[in-house]
């Protein structure tokens, strides 16, 4: 199973980007899908989760500009991200709960995508 991002780049701030996830290989079924970032310097922080029934949560510093969705139909999530700040500067990673079989479930990441704001 290999999760592949895409859709980082530099944009200027207040700008948007959407982020993509999909996911190949092996695949019964996906469960929980998430996005990371990890800042310049600092610890990998959770951004947003979505349940594979469409259940999403956000952290408190994304919430009202994030949205995280997913296509199920393409194994693929997204993070739609609006009004960017220099903040928001960091490698965002997909991480997800993939069945391989009935009785097998396993976290799966990706190598994640470098997300840049200029101050």
């Amino acid at each position: 199973v290999q999760l592949v991002e895409s859709g980082g780049g530099l944009v200027q701030a207040g700008g948007s980007l959407t982020l993509s996830c999909v996911a190949s290989g092996n695949i019964y079924s996906i469960n929980t899908m998430r996005w990371y970032r990890q800042p310049p310097g600092k610890q990998r922080e959770l951004v947003a989760t979505i349940t594979s029934g469409g259940a999403v949560h956000y952290e408190d510093f994304v919430k009202g500009r994030f949205t995280i969705s997913r296509d199920n139909a393409k194994n693929t999530v997204y993070l739609q991200m609006n009004s960017l700040k220099f903040e928001d500067t960091a490698v965002y990673y997909c991480d997800a709960d993939i069945q391989v079989s009935r009785s097998y479930e396993y976290d799966y990441w990706g190598q994640g995508t470098q997300v840049t704001v200029p101050s």
